[in-house]
């Protein structure tokens, strides 16, 4: 699943980066989305996007199109 399908108050853990672009991809790993790393979908903006995370003990705040490449496992609500 993508972390872009999340529902608020659910949580997953990070599987894998689906990024060809190398500026990206390190974008995303400098924000401390990493494999492993447990995502919280705290809220989302009335159109869905952006959607603010909890992760490492703060707030990310990003686009949803971000988040589609982004491969997570659901693991709580």
């Amino acid at each position: 699943m993508k972390l872009s399908n999340l529902k608020v108050g659910q949580s997953a853990k990070i599987l894998k980066l689906d990024v060809e672009n190398k500026e990206i991809r390190r974008h995303l790993l400098d924000m401390g989305l990493t494999r492993g790393a447990i995502v919280t979908v705290k809220k989302k903006a009335p159109m869905g996007d952006p959607i603010d995370l909890e992760l490492r003990d703060y707030e990310l705040c990003i686009s949803k199109s971000d988040l589609d490449m982004i491969d997570a496992e659901v693991i709580g609500k």
